[in-house]
């Protein structure tokens, strides 16, 4: 019997290469498992080939490193052969473990193909040899061998399949599984060599002209790593990749889920935002048409929300709109949407039993509103206005639902606020003239459909023009001339104040250029501020630009600002107002009187005159209450060292008693009524030439007396 040994070095590397098969195939199925498409294929046929390489480089290497006492060699086709069913067993072992499961009868059958196919490998292997006479095995080693091979696929295939998902320290128990199934794999190597009897005289068939010769060891080992080596970097980069793609995946849900929440939700309140209420509306009104029902969208609005805001600042606002949101969702049910859709405008969506249990969510909503707010250690107190539509009935939209709901809201406010009223159809006419005007409004802008009007200022103790007032007119295409009082609330409402007053600033200050270049340089042109531009943060600068532009002294404009809104913020207001004062330009306090001033603040405003209000003036001759009320307004003016002007002097009684008591100025339909610009400046004219003549006849008289 010839007796063989073993090269201790190559039997080391032969289970180094298992090993590393072992964990390449183990990366793989994670590949395969998580690849889709055609991708699956492709993995599993390269797979397939780097592990069944791996596999039988280690059994090659084992029949390398295993020496007799005569030459040996091995048939090349043989050899090949035994390649090919390696990749064969290899690659049904990888299609296997993909499958989604893996019963215990199906892990049976694949352990014993695929330990039948490298039993096969193995023994086509050893037949490569070409021994003569034939090679005789052990009947026990050879079962054995056997046993262990469809053992060693069967743990392989169930240790794949469990590790194919990634899990935490899934790279450590690859490792570890891959050195038990590598053992297993090289333990049925070398038990079915073991097996392998060589009688005394027996010689290599393929010793001559099969493989053999110094450095074929070498050589498959390199091809084998680098077969083992490039399948694994490719299977890690892969996994990275998706590992990343995944992550990216992830960033990119979590970011279209930010987005549609932004695009949803108002971003201060985290509310339904106008978008998403629309969407609601839709959705109650579907189900309303096919199961019954009804329900009611009530339109709340803060009743004194916007002083809070002016005193104490945008931020304090947003504080106190973030309590209301918190408050009134508290009484929400999980069906019911309250959604913010404007600066203070709320709308509460809620499902009814009958139309009637809106009244009684209506008023249990201003009765949370109507409680006081603890806010940054301040006790705010604040109201809401209620308007409410119902549906069926009170609209066929959504949008028609919200302008019904916004129409009666108005109505709430208009008889005193901190209440709700229920949308009647007289109401709708309203809404849509006042929606008709706010479009007719932006139009007005953009075509320039504005106007100014003069109404001239006279010296009190002379007569004499000392200016005038510009005064606001809309010339309408359909409506007409205009007056302020049927626009300015929707334009303060909407913020179109602020370019409209700007509009009015530059086109006061250009005429009074022309009327400075005449001559009239004592003349000053007065310009009215609204509550809201005058808390604009560009009026400042609006103001030194309009002056600058068309080269007019600072001292040619007087700004008028009411009292309500000087004292509103008084010390807000002294900052602005100083601004404006430093700049030369002239301050004047419009409606005198008829506000809630403190004497001590008045004291310190910058102002240059007082205007009493047309409401003292209209009543003089009948109202001796009237009349002491505007000697107290003059003499406090004097006391100041204010100018006074009256305005709405209608009568010559009027502009007596207001000469004799000291007003610097006059103004009123007695003494001019307000016209644009050239007519105006006509009436100019004409009133100097009647001085004029005047003049000369007193002169005339005195020469001939």
């Amino acid at each position: 019997m010839l007796i063989g040994s073993y090269s201790p070095t190559l039997v080391i590397i032969s289970l180094f290469v298992a090993i590393l098969a072992s964990y390449t195939a183990l990366n793989l199925t994670e590949r395969i498992a998580t690849a889709k498409g055609r991708a699956v294929s492709l993995w599993t046929a390269g797979g397939a080939f780097a592990m069944g390489v791996g596999v039988w480089s280690m059994h090659f290497i084992g029949m390398l490193a295993f020496t007799l006492p005569i030459d040996l060699g091995y048939d090349v086709t043989l050899t090949l052969l035994s390649l090919l069913i390696a990749v064969l067993s290899c690659g049904f072992a990888l299609w296997l473990v993909s499958q989604p499961q893996l019963p215990a009868w199906q892990l049976l059958f694949g352990a014993l193909i695929m330990g039948s196919g490298i039993s096969a490998m193995h023994y086509t292997g050893m037949a490569a040899m070409r021994m003569q006479p034939g090679i005789d095995y052990d009947p026990a080693l050879f079962g054995a061998s056997l046993l262990i091979a469809v053992g060693a696929s069967g743990a392989a295939l169930w240790i794949a399949f469990r590790l194919r998902q990634h899990t935490p320290h899934v790279a450590l128990i690859r490792g570890g599984a891959s050195v038990i199934m590598g053992i297993a794999i090289v333990g049925m190597h070398y038990t079915g060599m073991a097996a392998a009897r060589f009688p005394d005289g027996s010689f290599c068939g393929s010793a001559s002209s099969g493989l053999s010769g110094s450095g074929l060891d070498n050589l498959v080992l390199i091809t084998t790593l680098a077969v083992l080596t490039i399948a694994l970097l490719t299977s890690i980069l892969d996994a990275r990749m998706q590992a990343r793609t995944a992550g990216l995946a992830q960033s990119l849900t979590e970011a279209n889920r930010e987005l549609t929440q932004l695009a949803l939700h108002d971003p201060l309140t985290g509310l339904p935002n106008r978008v998403l209420l629309a969407d609601r509306i839709d959705q109650a009104m579907l189900v309303v048409r096919e199961q019954g029902g009804c329900f009611a969208l009530m339109f709340i609005d803060l009743d004194g929300f916007k002083p809070v805001n002016d005193a104490f600042g945008h931020h304090m606002g947003d504080l106190l709109l973030r309590e209301v949101a918190q408050r009134l969702r508290v009484d929400l049910r999980s069906q019911d949407t309250l959604a913010r859709i404007g600066g203070d405008e709320f709308v509460l969506l809620v499902q009814l039993a009958e139309q009637d249990d809106a009244l009684n969510l209506a008023a249990r909503q201003v009765g949370l509103i109507a409680r006081s707010f603890r806010v940054a250690e301040h006790d705010l107190q604040i109201s809401a206005s209620v308007g409410i539509a119902i549906y069926p009935g009170n609209g066929e939209t959504a949008q028609e639902l919200l302008m019904n709901a916004d129409a009666a809201m108005y109505h709430a406010k208009g008889t005193g606020k901190n209440g709700y009223s229920f949308f009647d159809i007289s109401m709708n006419s309203n809404a849509r003239k006042q929606l008709q005007l706010l479009q007719d409004l932006r139009v007005a802008l953009e075509q320039q459909q504005f106007s100014l009007y003069y109404q001239p200022k006279f010296d009190a103790a002379n007569g004499r023009p000392v200016g005038a007032e510009a005064l606001l007119r809309w010339v309408h295409p359909t409506q007409g001339m205009l007056l302020p009082d049927k626009f300015i609330e929707q334009a303060e409402k909407t913020g179109l104040i602020i370019p409209i007053g700007e509009w009015v600033l530059n086109e006061a200050c250009r005429q009074m250029r022309e009327w400075y270049v005449l001559g009239y340089t004592d003349w000053r042109i007065a310009v009215n501020l609204s509550a809201l531009q005058f808390c604009h943060a560009g009026l400042v600068q609006s103001v030194a630009k309009a002056l600058a532009t068309h080269h007019l002294p600072a001292n040619s404009l007087t700004l008028e600002i009411t009292e309500t809104t000087a004292m509103s913020d008084a010390d807000a207001s002294m900052t602005v107002l100083q601004a404006l004062s430093d700049m030369g330009v002239d301050l004047s306090i419009d409606d005198f009187g008829t506000g809630y001033s403190s004497l001590m603040y008045l004291k310190r405003l910058p102002a240059n005159e007082l205007k009493i209000d047309r409401g003292f003036v209209r009543d003089l001759e009948r109202d001796s209450d009237d009349a002491a009320i505007v000697s107290a307004i003059v003499a406090l003016g004097q006391a100041l060292g204010l100018r006074i002007v009256a305005e709405g002097v209608e009568t010559d009684v009027q502009q007596d008693f207001l000469t004799q008591l000291g007003c610097d100025s006059l103004q009123g339909y007695l003494l001019g009524h307000p016209l644009p610009a050239q007519r105006f400046m006509k009436e100019i004219v004409r009133g100097e030439q009647i001085a004029k003549a005047t003049r000369h006849a007193k002169t005339a008289d005195g020469g001939y007396s």
